[in-house]
């Protein structure tokens, strides 16, 4: 059988002269293979082109994305470590108070956990962590924050315990009589003395203050009027229960400027 043969013929214009070229048809028909070829290996390395694009981009996305992550894991340990610190100067300030006040140690005393975190260097290493331990980093500081709250909640009892104590000495110290009454000169002293009436040694439960008539008698300290009015032995009296065992008596009073259930505060006129 004859082999077929394809004529190519090229006319550059009308007037010059023409050339032909002929060819097998086995090897025009594997050039136009080899065209076909090229033409889909082109296309196919364009396709890959692109989604080598996209995963480069995703690629940049992830890397930006872990340093993010890394970032904030940062800011994280550090909160974690400023939290634990802060709060290990309040556990310090809490054992100060309660040997000051003589406080027993509360029942439930707060016990910090390891404040861990990644710092410094660590965090050059980050980014060469997978995403589970990215993860597994995180869920641990989250824990220690729990922790850290929970000890938080149980240093604020403390606190409140301790603020309710001080609360109570302030109220014993502001009902505690620790002033004198009046200004003048003290004439008679509590205890055993000569009486003045009989000569007889007998008690003298009160201490006497002479003093110009008309001068303020003041109250020693907080509390309640329970009785003001005349008595046959001290005259014009006002006593005073200041509570936790306290009671003050004032007499020989040329005036009473108080009355019964009336409240006074410590240096007020009586």
């Amino acid at each position: 059988m004859p082999k077929k043969i394809y004529t190519i013929m090229v006319i550059p214009n009308i007037t010059g002269k023409f050339r032909s070229f002929s060819f097998p048809s086995y090897l025009l028909k594997g050039f136009f293979f080899t065209i076909l070829i090229l033409a889909f290996s082109a296309i196919f390395l364009f396709n890959n082109y692109i989604d080598m694009s996209g995963e480069i981009y995703e690629l940049k996305k992830l890397r930006k994305e872990t340093r993010q992550q890394a970032i904030q894991i940062q800011k994280l340990s550090m909160e974690i470590k400023n939290m634990g610190i802060k709060m290990t100067r309040l556990q310090i300030l809490d054992k100060k108070l309660r040997i000051i006040t003589s406080l027993e140690k509360p029942k439930d005393k707060p016990k910090l956990v390891g404040i861990g975190g990644p710092t410094g260097s660590e965090f050059s290493d980050l980014n060469t962590l997978s995403e589970n331990q990215h993860k597994e980093m995180i869920h641990l500081m989250r824990e220690e924050l729990k922790q850290l709250q929970t000890d938080i909640s149980r240093q604020e009892l403390s606190f409140l315990e301790l603020e309710g104590f001080l609360r109570d000495q302030k109220s014993l110290l502001s009902s505690t009589p620790s002033i004198w009454p009046t200004r003048g000169w003290l004439t008679s002293t509590f205890g055993y003395r000569k009486s003045p009436f009989t000569g007889k040694r007998e008690m003298h439960s009160a201490i006497d203050i002479a003093t110009r008539l008309g001068t303020p008698i003041f109250a020693t300290a907080d509390g309640v009027v329970i009785k003001a009015g005349m008595d046959h032995y001290i005259g014009k009296y006002v006593e005073i229960d200041h509570g936790y065992g306290f009671v003050t008596k004032y007499g020989h009073n040329s005036r009473n400027l108080v009355k019964i259930g009336q409240r006074v505060k410590r240096w007020q006129k009586i």
